[in-house]
């Protein structure tokens, strides 16, 4: 008889402690954080809208992800940093540096999200749709149908941009 209650009390006790153990929401709702990138340590949530705009779908998403690709391959130097998509949908941005000095801050990688910026209001379709000088590579990725954008040093630090409207 001892050792059915010793064994009752090992249970217990387990099970207590699974109860009792810290959860990492991240990690669940994440399966990209610590495996593209570290664990996010700041988020911030975006919200604006510029009215109504075609839905664009995964592969509106894909194609403009493969070319701001071919755009960096085409350059003559080598990419410092790399943007893809994830997710079921391609929903969700991630920049990673690919060199310990490009974000070696969050400020550089707001440095560089407004290089982008730039370089996006030279396109026709910010031309064509009077967003030139008042949409942000936020807005653009918001327009792509990306829910969030994840910017890391690929080292120690991830910053999540949430996308709302």
């Amino acid at each position: 008889m001892p050792r059915i209650s010793a064994f009752l009390v090992r249970i217990a006790v387990g099970i207590a402690m699974l109860t009792f153990l810290p959860v990492n929401p991240a990690i669940a709702e994440d399966p990209r954080e610590g495996y593209y990138y570290p664990p996010v340590t700041s988020s911030e949530t975006f919200k604006r809208s510029l009215g109504a705009t075609p839905p664009a779908g995964r592969s509106v998403r894909t194609a403009f992800i493969n070319e701001v690709t071919k755009a960096q391959l085409a350059a003559p130097e080598s990419p410092r940093f790399v943007i893809f998509a994830k997710g079921r949908e391609s929903e969700h941005m991630i920049i990673i540096a690919l060199d310990d000095e490009i974000f070696r801050t969050p400020f550089r990688a707001r440095a560089l999200l407004a290089q982008l910026t730039a370089n996006a209001r030279g396109s026709s379709f910010f031309k064509n749709s009077n967003l030139r000088f008042l949409a942000t590579w936020f807005d653009l990725a918001k327009l792509l149908g990306f829910q969030d954008i994840v910017i890391s040093d690929g080292a120690t630090w991830s910053h999540r941009v949430v996308l709302t409207e």
